[in-house]
């Protein structure tokens, strides 16, 4: 569904500076349709919580040639523009965090531009270019292991890095390790 700058501003209290937030939002949307208005409940780090506006959604992210959705929320306080919005990856079931320089182990971007936001210079729509670039070169987040464990037992025990030994006729065999670290005591002996 399309928002107007319209419905964004009677979205948004009236306590934020609607006309330049209902903008602002309207000119990202603009550019990155998977992205969505929502109020809704933000808890801060203290446990209190207030009524904010978001932008959730996707946004594109091209990492070794491949473009890739990444899921995002951006969090607009009521001091907006003056502050920077707070800004979190949001995984699906099927993604894990992969925390580092910019994102953390709870999935919060800190991004230089975040950090140094100046009003009248930084804005929603430079702050979403800013994080599809950097999502490009530091991916956030990565899709969780779907392995079966018997699978993934096998995989391991065959992708792991073998032992060339020399036997005392010259010729070379490899010595393999169960997953418990212990060699394999019969001949051929597996899991799979």
């Amino acid at each position: 569904m399309p928002y107007s700058e319209d419905t964004i501003k009677k979205m948004l209290p009236k306590i934020y500076l609607r006309k330049c937030v209902a903008h602002e939002i309207n000119v990202a949307l603009t550019y990155f349709r998977n992205l969505v208005p929502v109020m809704d409940k933000y808890v801060y780090n203290d446990g209190t919580t207030k009524n904010l506006m978001s932008l959730t959604g996707t946004i594109p992210a091209t990492i070794n040639n491949i473009t890739y959705n990444i899921p995002i929320c951006l969090w607009i306080e009521e001091t907006y523009p003056q502050t920077a919005p707070i800004c979190y990856i949001r995984p699906t079931q099927q993604m894990m965090i992969l925390s580092g320089k910019y994102i953390s182990s709870n999935g919060e971007v800190m991004l230089p531009y975040l950090r140094e936001w100046k009003n009248g210079e930084c804005d929603l729509m430079s702050l979403v270019q800013v994080m599809v670039a950097v999502f490009g070169e530091f991916p956030p987040v990565c899709m969780k292991p779907s392995a079966e464990p018997e699978q993934a037992s096998c995989w391991l025990q065959f992708h792991r890095q073998p032992e060339v030994f020399t036997d005392t006729d010259g010729s070379l065999y490899l010595s393999l390790t169960r997953e418990d670290g212990q060699p394999f005591q019969q001949e051929n002996e597996t899991n799979c």
